[in-house]
């Protein structure tokens, strides 16, 4: 099962907002994808939530890009920032990613960001949506949210 980002925000508005903050936070951030052998990949990535979709753009014939055309799964991690305060916490997102083919949602796109082109434009699906942090300096607590699933918690000492 699989929601898009506005089905997240939904259900879950609170987590989606400290998530775009903390993606917001930094430019780049981390995504991994599968290779054709199905090792990992981790890139550089900018992101882009924007009417309701969570964006990943890339440039033309990247490895990543090639990677999810042949297997649209994904994971993305939001940049920690410098030091050790991750403020906001760590937030990581799991899905799949489907290049956009019509020209018309790639031109509107393209207004508002402003890319390079020519560039590869997905759209993702969540499969999950997990933020760790520390609360209290005692606790940590981990938030997993998954599509038709109430949010979890899970705090530990």
């Amino acid at each position: 099962m699989t929601a898009n980002w506005a089905a997240f925000t939904e259900v879950e508005p609170d987590l989606a907002r400290t998530a775009e903050e903390r993606f917001g936070a930094f430019t780049h951030h981390v995504l991994a994808t599968l290779r054709k052998d199905g090792s990992p990949r981790t890139t550089g990535l900018e992101v882009r939530f924007l009417n309701g979709e969570l964006w990943l753009g890339m440039m033309p014939d990247s490895l990543k890009a090639l990677d999810l055309r042949r297997d649209p799964r994904f994971a993305l991690q939001a940049n920690p920032g410098e030091g050790q305060s991750m403020g906001g916490g760590d937030v990581r997102i799991a899905g799949r990613a489907f290049e956009v083919e019509d020209p018309k949602q790639k031109a509107a796109y393209g207004e508002e960001v402003e890319p390079p082109e020519p560039f590869h434009l997905f759209r993702t699906e969540l499969t999950e949506v997990v933020r760790t942090y520390v609360e209290d300096d005692k606790y940590l607590v981990v938030q997993i949210w998954q599509p038709g699933m109430p949010l979890r918690t899970i705090k530990r000492t």
